[in-house]
C-alpha cells in the first residue's frame, strides 16, 4: 500500500533571493572601481591601497558569483557572492574606530547593513510541499 504525504521543500529562485542577488550584485560593482578613485579628502589619510585592490578584486569576484548564481541557481556560487560582499564588508569596520568624518562612518554603516540585508534575503527560501510516497 502506497500512502502519500506532502512534505516541506525548499524552492530557489524566490523574488527575496533575486532582490538579494540584485542587492549583491549593486554592491560588488561599486566595490570594481573602489582602487581607481581617490577616497581620501586632500591632507588626510585614506584606506590603504591593499584594502582598496582587495575590494576591486572581490568586487569582480562577487559580481561574476552573483551573475552565474542568477542565471543558474548554483548554491556555491550563491556563497561566493555572499563571502565576496561579507569580506568587502569587514573591510569597513575599521571606519567607526578611526577619526573619519561622520559622513564616512555613516556610509560603512549603510554599506554593512546593505550586506547582511542582502545575505540574509540571497538565503530565504520559500517552502513548498513535495509530494513523498511510501
Amino acid at each position: 500500500m502506497k500512502t502519500m504525504t506532502t512534505a516541506p521543500s525548499p524552492t530557489r529562485g524566490t523574488t527575496r533571493s533575486k532582490v538579494g542577488l540584485a542587492l549583491a550584485g549593486l554592491l560588488s560593482l561599486s566595490n570594481i572601481f573602489s582602487a581607481f578613485g581617490d577616497t581620501a579628502p586632500e591632507g588626510e589619510v585614506g584606506p590603504p591601497a591593499v584594502v582598496l585592490w582587495a575590494g576591486t578584486v572581490l568586487g569582480i569576484v562577487g559580481l561574476v558569483a552573483v551573475v552565474i548564481a542568477w542565471r543558474t541557481g548554483n548554491r556555491r556560487a550563491l556563497r561566493v557572492a555572499a563571502g565576496a560582499i561579507i569580506i568587502t564588508a569587514l573591510t569597513a569596520v575599521p571606519a567607526f574606530f578611526v577619526d573619519v568624518p561622520a559622513w564616512l562612518k555613516a556610509a560603512a554603516a549603510v554599506g554593512v547593513l546593505l550586506t547582511i540585508a542582502s545575505v540574509v534575503l540571497m538565503f530565504s527560501t520559500q517552502r513548498g510541499h513535495a509530494t513523498v510516497t511510501d
